[in-house]
């Protein structure tokens, strides 16, 4: 029994996105993928400079609001209560500092030479997030754009898909076949000689 592009992709709203089905999801998704792209490649800004200028906005926004409802008699805008209580200060305090403390920990390891291996695996990682951090945005703007593109794709042409996939499994089927007989028949057939004479 063969399953559809629908239900090997679980059938859900989630299949429904992915297959186009819900067009403007789909598209709101992919616009958000590009935007995101192009405000972080494109215009030279990070995630932290990003979040500044987002609040900065929305403390202006709301700063503009209170201000002109002050002149025109109207209510200031709804905000929330801005207030911590202790014990939440406390609790947060404590996870902070015992992570920080951990932290501390193995850097003070690493700092010691009491372990080499954290310290070259440390250096790896870090060397690699810091020269690939463009790749790794290209990349899942790439994989963004593939998983939007390729099951849609596949479900319109399906038929002709399944045929060319068939054609290149027997294809590669064969190939397999004569690469074991002619090269792993004659390598177990050389191991075998050489047990025996031994």
């Amino acid at each position: 029994m063969t399953r559809t592009a629908h239900e090997i992709l679980g059938g859900g709203s989630v299949a429904d996105v992915i297959l186009w089905r819900q067009k403007n999801v789909t598209l709101g998704m992919l616009l958000a993928t590009l935007s995101s792209w192009v405000v972080f490649e494109r215009s030279g800004y990070t995630l932290l400079s990003l979040i500044s200028s987002v609040l900065l906005l929305l403390l202006t926004i709301l700063f503009i609001w209170a201000k002109s409802a002050a002149i025109l008699n109207r209510p200031p805008p709804p905000l929330p209560v801005l207030h911590l209580s202790e014990e939440m200060v406390k609790e947060v305090n404590g996870l902070i500092r015992n992570r920080v403390n951990d932290l501390l920990s193995v850097f003070e390891d690493i700092a010691l030479g009491k372990d080499t291996n954290l310290y070259f695996k440390v250096l790896c990682i870090s060397s690699l997030l810091s020269k690939s951090y463009g790749l790794i945005l290209h990349f899942i703007s790439a994989c963004a754009l593939f998983s939007f593109s390729h099951p849609c794709i596949y479900e319109i042409y399906e038929d002709c898909v399944d045929k060319h996939i068939n054609i290149a499994f027997r294809k590669l089927r064969h190939l397999y076949a004569k690469f074991d007989v002619e090269c792993v028949g004659r390598v177990r057939n050389w191991i075998l000689e050489k047990q025996k004479l031994s």
